[in-house]
């Protein structure tokens, strides 16, 4: 259960993060900071992970078949992830690399499962 819980708490951290530099680029708070909105965003995307049951089998919201984000939160974390993903790489880069990597034995765990 542990490894589930810590899996858990660093997808809050990288959403969080690309929530945070989103806000930071496009809505100039200050680091650290970030406007109501994009804090609702994240608080969201938090508690939408923390009620997560598919959390042991996928890597990220991305490859999940169930999408459980309200219509309207789910395009404002799509813009988020569309701004923020390239720019990761260059403000938290262990980060951009570790989900890279995940993301890539996701795709082939699921193609060797649908391989049969």
């Amino acid at each position: 259960m542990k490894d589930v819980n810590e899996k858990r708490e660093r997808e809050k951290r990288t959403v969080s993060e690309m929530i945070a530099l989103y806000c930071r680029k496009n809505h100039h708070t200050k680091k650290g900071q970030m406007c109501a909105e994009c804090r609702e965003l994240a608080e969201y995307a938090c508690l939408r992970s923390d009620k997560c049951p598919f959390m042991e089998e996928k890597t990220f919201c991305s490859n999940c078949k169930v999408h459980c984000y309200k219509p309207e939160m789910r395009e404002r974390i799509r813009r988020v992830m569309r701004f923020s993903g390239p720019r990761m790489i260059f403000h938290h880069p262990i980060m951009a690399v570790s989900h890279v990597i995940a993301c890539k034995k996701e795709k082939r765990r699921i193609e060797r499962n649908e391989r049969g």
